[in-house]
């Protein structure tokens, strides 16, 4: 398994940001109000997945050092780069669909109130669903033992 790809992100981002925008021309009327409080629960998760990198960085740091005190079970990083990879995929199709929920909505704030009032919650959304994607890419960075590869000689072999 290899690190996840930034222009498989953006193809999937684009995707679905095309359709939510052409979801929401026929059904938007039938859409519940989107508050601030809307998208908050991907800035809790993407807040853990950071922590947990952060935690994973350092246990991996200190068993460089012969701190075998600070060695993590090798399957929990690797279930851990799992959970990074599904987040980032996840976090990637939201913000795809929260970007095309502000496009649909930004040019029609001056004649709807309702897509002026809705506005504020789908940008709220967008950024915590873009924060989930970076603490998943970053959680999925640390996991890197040091004798990996970087990420861009990956790339290049593609």
């Amino acid at each position: 398994m290899g690190p996840t790809r930034l222009r498989d992100l953006a193809a999937a981002a684009i995707l679905a940001a095309v359709v939510a925008y052409v979801v929401l021309i026929g059904l938007y009327r039938a859409f519940p109000p989107i508050t601030v409080w809307t998208g908050l629960s991907l800035l809790v998760f993407a807040g853990a997945e950071a922590g947990w990198g952060f935690y994973v960085r350092s246990k991996i740091a200190a068993s460089e050092i012969g701190d075998l005190g600070g060695r993590l079970h090798p399957l929990a990083v690797a279930k851990s780069v799992v959970v990074a990879k599904a987040s980032a995929w996840v976090g990637t199709v939201v913000l795809g669909w929260w970007i095309g929920v502000v496009a649909y909505l930004v040019p029609r704030r001056g004649e709807l109130q309702v897509a002026r009032n809705d506005t504020a919650g789908a940008v709220v959304a967008g950024i915590s669903a873009l924060a989930l994607v970076i603490a998943a890419l970053w959680l999925q960075h640390c996991c890197k033992s040091p004798d990996d590869p970087p990420d861009d000689l990956d790339n290049a072999m593609d």
